[in-house]
């Protein structure tokens, strides 16, 4: 099955239009579309193999994300992003995050705590069969949980925004296989921690979780990352 045909079993427009945005995301951060390039919805659609209509969400959730931005006379072209910035990011959801653990510690209910337990497992078998796709999909929901176990409605919705922006950079460090079985024994720590009622440790442990995912992101061909702009086309 090819990308385009992979596309087209989203089961709604939305659903469709996520994968869009997913998959523009992932060729923006691996820099196969360079800072300034006019993103064309026609050309993308042929691309996906779908209608302008998801491709013109998609742009827009990737507007929201910083990844794309709109510019007069020229419409939607790839943002500039560089490692200072991403640095900042990484450095803001990593502070985030680890305050949402250390209140989860606490305040999770004994479902959210079977259902974090539930997710470690299916990690640990995705990890050891060394499925990136879906670690990184187990890893987006284990996440999820533990903020959501915060049950602080401020942060969660801090929390997630940034996370939402982030998280095309944070995938791309599962295509080093050996990265995800570093990154389930770190999830083995605040999982443990957060079984324990252990607040303390749940927040510093993930604050290191962050702080190695940083580190682990793939910045060596950073195209996205330069600084110099141009004025090409995706078509």
């Amino acid at each position: 099955m090819n990308s385009g045909e992979e596309l087209e079993t989203a089961r709604s427009r939305g659903g469709l239009a996520n994968e869009v945005c997913r998959k523009i995301a992932e060729e923006i951060v691996l820099g196969n579309f360079a800072p300034s390039t006019r993103l064309d919805e026609t050309s993308l659609a042929d691309r996906f193999n779908v209608s302008r209509t998801p491709v013109r969400e998609a742009l827009k959730q990737l507007s929201i994300m910083g990844l794309v931005e709109y510019r007069p006379n020229r419409g939607s072209v790839v943002a500039t992003m560089t490692p200072e910035k991403l640095d900042q990011m990484f450095e803001a959801i990593g502070e985030l995050e680890a305050a949402c653990a250390r209140h989860a510690a606490l305040r999770m209910t004994e479902a959210d705590r079977a259902q974090l337990r539930e997710l470690h497992a299916r990690g640990r078998a995705a990890m050891q069969a060394g499925d990136m796709n879906l670690y990184d999909a187990l890893n987006l929901e284990l996440h999820t949980t533990i903020i959501q176990g915060c049950h602080n409605p401020v942060l969660i919705d801090l929390a997630m925004k940034l996370r939402h922006r982030i998280c095309p950079f944070r995938r791309t460090q599962f295509r080093n296989v050996e990265r995800m079985g570093e990154s389930f024994e770190e999830h083995s720590i605040i999982v443990e921690a957060i079984l324990s009622h252990d607040a303390i440790t749940t927040y510093r442990a993930m604050r290191t979780h962050l702080l190695s995912a940083r580190s682990a992101t793939t910045l060596a061909a950073p195209v996205w990352a330069s600084a110099a702009s141009d004025s090409r086309t995706y078509k």
